[in-house]
């Protein structure tokens, strides 16, 4: 199951993300301390995150670069653009 649901409003999502998020810097055995040093986001940045899933996009991406997550965002919208590729040379092809 996806945990992120439709049914699901982006408060939720985030919150969710945010839970994600923590459990990623446990896993890497970083402190919120290190993961503000090493990305320059704030420790109030981040323990804000994690407590209410509060964050800039910019932070947030610092973050998940340190945590090796990054790519995911870089993939998030790939599909759509390859779609559009297709849409457009099929419409040339159909004229």
């Amino acid at each position: 199951m996806n945990v992120f649901s439709i049914e699901k409003n982006p408060r939720e999502v985030a919150k969710e993300l945010a839970i994600k998020f923590k459990k990623l810097r446990n896993e890497a055995k970083l402190t919120r301390k290190e993961l503000a040093e090493r990305s320059g986001v704030s420790e109030s940045s981040i323990k804000r995150f994690e407590t209410t899933g509060l964050i800039s996009l910019i932070s947030l991406l610092k973050i998940s670069q340190i945590l090796k997550k990054l790519e995911d965002f870089q993939t998030l919208f790939k599909n759509d653009d390859a779609n559009k590729i297709k849409e457009l040379f099929s419409d040339k092809m159909n004229l």
